[in-house]
């Protein structure tokens, strides 16, 4: 057993120098970047689309006197409403021939309005394409009737400020649960198909082979899985050093005005390492088995498939146990070794309890050593086939 780990301690040692003092692991640390900066800038532009067109434009005939009512209520539910769109308003000046007008508006492009209010304030008449008790009518059913309230003898309201309620709290924390989760889930994908992937160049390059002549089977696959590891871990304590450096420059507040998690932030951090690792351990044994029996990218990417795809329910499934963390399918989630990570990762933002989380590590570290153990014999078995497959027994008897 001391040899056996003193040599997964001599191959793990190889990989990660290997990995953390190779020019690829600045690209592998930096390589998260992209996706964000693409995610902003394509999320702020959606939202642009999403606002361009989900914003009505309403042609407002009116007196100015009328319309500068209509436009402060406007102003005032804008304010209010915050990022949801409200109807953009466009004075047009009165004519002669209201009906011949608001046909003339409804048909014009320039501006293209959905809607036309005439009466001002008195007798307010909307036509136009939209439903008579859709979301248009409505907000402009009630800029009509703030308009027509006297601002002089409005009620003040009075608002008095508070750090934390309880509304507020849940909230937050269910937000902090599902970022949780995907960092979690997106990590462990993008880190075990990284093993995979030196596992196959070794392979390739008989270097496999060579290790195996020197030390057992099992200490390369422990080697390896444990390395890999490691290089993570230090990936994400360089990621999260970055970011809270930038949410300390470019957020008022710094990171005191991110929501705080029910275990508090120190201990969060350190159970979503604890949790990482295990998730990792759990998912890597798998990847690097499938990888043992596989010689090619292609025959990588047609196993793994499988795994990739059953992760994806797994993450869906853990999901399910925001917001509900005691709830029967929550506590089936994190019994189930695959998804018990995810699951106690959401259970650590919302909920202030520790003991749940020692029982689940060991509960997971259980798990651990029996997929790691099987895996491992399973690695011993195939890393080291080479040469053409044997023929089934149906083949040869009607060769």
């Amino acid at each position: 057993m001391t040899d056996l780990v003193r040599s997964a301690y001599v191959i793990g040692r190889r990989d990660f120098a290997a990995t953390v003092y190779s020019k690829a692991f600045i690209f592998f640390l930096i390589g998260p970047l992209f996706p964000v900066l693409l995610g902003a800038i394509f999320g702020g532009i959606g939202a642009r689309v999403a606002t361009q067109t989900e914003q009505p434009r309403v042609a407002v005939v009116a007196s100015g006197e009328d319309f500068a009512k209509l436009a402060e209520a406007h102003r005032k539910l804008s304010q209010a409403l915050g990022d949801r769109p409200l109807a953009e308003l466009v004075r047009v000046p009165p004519e002669p021939n209201v009906e011949e007008q608001q046909r003339r508006l409804l048909a014009s492009s320039d501006p293209p309005v959905v809607a036309v209010l005439t009466g001002g304030l008195e007798r307010p008449h909307l036509m136009g394409a939209i439903n008579p008790v859709g979301s248009t009518a409505g907000q402009i059913a009630l800029l009509v009737d703030t308009a027509r309230f006297p601002q002089d003898e409005a009620p003040e309201l009075a608002v008095t400020a508070v750090k934390q309620a309880a509304g507020y709290v849940s909230r937050s924390r269910a937000i902090t649960a599902q970022a949780g989760q995907m960092i979690l889930f997106f990590l462990t994908i993008i880190l075990a198909g990284m093993t995979l992937s030196q596992l196959i160049e070794e392979k390739s390059n008989k270097v496999i082979e060579v290790l195996a002549a020197a030390v057992p089977i099992e200490a390369i696959f422990l080697g390896k899985l444990f390395a890999m590891l490691a290089a993570s871990i230090v990936g994400i304590v360089v990621w999260v050093s970055v970011g809270a450096l930038a949410i300390s420059l470019l957020v008022e507040g710094g990171t005191d005005s991110l929501p705080t998690p029910a275990v508090g932030s120190a201990m969060f951090l350190v159970l979503v390492v604890a949790y990482f690792a295990m998730n990792y351990l759990l998912l890597g044994s798998v990847f690097l088995s499938i990888g043992a029996q596989a010689s090619t990218v292609r025959e990588v990417q047609t196993l793994s498939m499988p795994v990739t795809v059953a992760q994806v329910l797994i993450f869906g499934f853990a999901a399910f146990a925001v917001g509900t963390p005691n709830s029967p399918l929550a506590i089936g989630g994190a019994l189930f070794p695959l998804s018990s990570p995810l699951v106690m990762v959401a259970r650590a933002a919302e909920l202030p309890e520790l003991w749940p989380h020692v029982v689940a590590i060991m509960w997971q570290a259980l798990w651990v050593g029996l997929i790691v153990v099987v895996s491992a014999r399973l690695f011993r078995r195939t890393v080291l086939s080479s040469g053409p497959a044997r023929r089934r027994w149906w083949k040869r008897a009607s060769a």
